[in-house]
């Protein structure tokens, strides 16, 4: 069985964490497409004109082969395809991931315009060559039919194609007992990822800050994040990144700040954690959960999009932010950004000051997120699901 897969996100990390190498016995191919060289042209103009002339959003979710790839079936992530060739397409929000439908998909369903574009695309998703569409939670699956339904479009068409496949995540540790945390005489929590702002990394540094310098709580913090600004969701601006700077600066006793690390020393540090954080405003997933989870660290999240359904009271903490029923946090606004940030600040310091009165939990919510990602995330079940997957395409 050969599947094909876009070149150019080969070494991808979405690509890698749920297509590439999944499941044995497969052949990947790499692909090549029409959109991959307007995409290619597009970026060499920008980049030689210095400024955004096209803008490649579009191209990259987008597949046209007409054939000539000579593969049994196509496997993307947030992509559609416009050719004859079987495909099947992994999603963490919604498809078609073109910009106008993204950006309005929360909105009133007459604000949202659907050009040549968008409906080519939508008639690409209801066609016969569309095989399977994998929802990366059953949070994505909902959003993918509301959005559907208001669009009028037939949801039978599209429904029946759904399915719901978690990513997989092996465990990294045989039990809790492996971490060794005794030897620690503070609690290590750890944050890691590049939107500082967006996960969550100012009201972790509020309030720990708080509750080490006023209350002296044996607080040890590790962050791995470039600090660079997405200004997605928290809308952070060069004046708080510069804040930042100087609070960790201000409390190198007790917070250790990587800019970057390779993945494998990011995973050896996650196993001498006792907490992993991820307090986030908007996450369409949350793979640094699993990461955790899987050498045994609990962690803090709020209980945005997926998170909910990948962590739990039992396994971890989680925060209650304010949402919509399709579980997007409410950040549109500068006033509802500030609320946000308030319950986000409110409930990790309710947590974190549990977490000292009850010590012992870190043990019980360690143990039980090594079960819950054995159960839940087996690599073996995932690869068994996705070639059940594969093979009903062929049939």
């Amino acid at each position: 069985m050969i599947v094909g897969v876009l070149y150019y996100r080969w070494g991808y990390y979405s690509y890698t964490r749920t297509i590439l190498n999944q499941v044995p016995d497969v052949e990947y191919r790499k692909t090549y497409d029409y959109y991959s060289i307007l995409n290619h042209a597009a970026r060499k103009i920008n980049h030689a004109t210095h400024k955004k002339l096209v803008d490649t959003f579009d191209l990259n979710n987008q597949f046209q082969d007409f054939g000539l790839n000579k593969v049994d079936l196509l496997h993307l992530f947030n992509g559609i395809n416009h050719g004859k060739t079987p495909w099947v397409s992994t999603f963490e929000t919604l498809l078609p991931r073109l910009k106008r439908l993204l950006g309005n998909y929360n909105q009133k369903p007459d604000s949202i315009y659907l050009g040549n574009k968008e409906k080519r695309a939508l008639d690409a998703l209801c066609g016969d060559a569309c095989k399977q569409l994998i929802a990366l939670s059953e949070c994505s699956r909902l959003i993918q039919l509301d959005v559907l339904k208001r669009l009028s479009i037939n949801i039978n068409a599209v429904e029946s194609k759904m399915t719901v496949l978690h990513p997989p995540q092996a465990k990294k540790i045989n039990g809790y007992d492996d971490k060794q945390l005794d030897r620690f005489k503070k609690i290590r929590f750890m944050l890691v990822g590049a939107g500082f702002f967006r996960k969550g990394g100012r009201e972790v540094l509020r309030v720990f800050e708080r509750l080490v310098r006023k209350e002296g709580y044996p607080i040890e913090l590790i962050i791995i994040s470039s600090l660079l600004m997405d200004q997605y969701a928290a809308h952070e601006t060069e004046a708080d990144v510069a804040w930042a700077k100087k609070t960790i600066a201000a409390n190198e006793d007790w917070i250790t700040h990587h800019i970057n690390l390779p993945n494998e020393q990011v995973l050896n540090l996650m196993q001498s954690a006792h907490v992993g954080l991820l307090p986030t405003y908007a996450d369409t997933y949350g793979y640094s959960v699993l990461e955790f989870q899987a050498n045994g660290v609990p962690v803090i999240t709020t209980d945005v999009r997926a998170l909910g359904e990948i962590n739990n009271n039992s396994a971890g903490w989680l925060i209650n932010v304010p949402k919509n029923e399709l579980g997007e946090s409410f950040y549109a606004t500068a006033e509802q950004r500030e609320q946000l940030s308030a319950s986000i600040e409110s409930g990790l310091e309710k947590i974190v000051r549990n977490i000292f009165s009850e010590t012992e939990s870190l043990r019980l919510k360690g143990i039980a997120s090594l079960e819950k990602i054995e159960r839940d995330h087996d690599p073996d079940d995932y690869a068994r699901r996705m070639r059940e997957i594969y093979q009903g395409v062929l049939r």
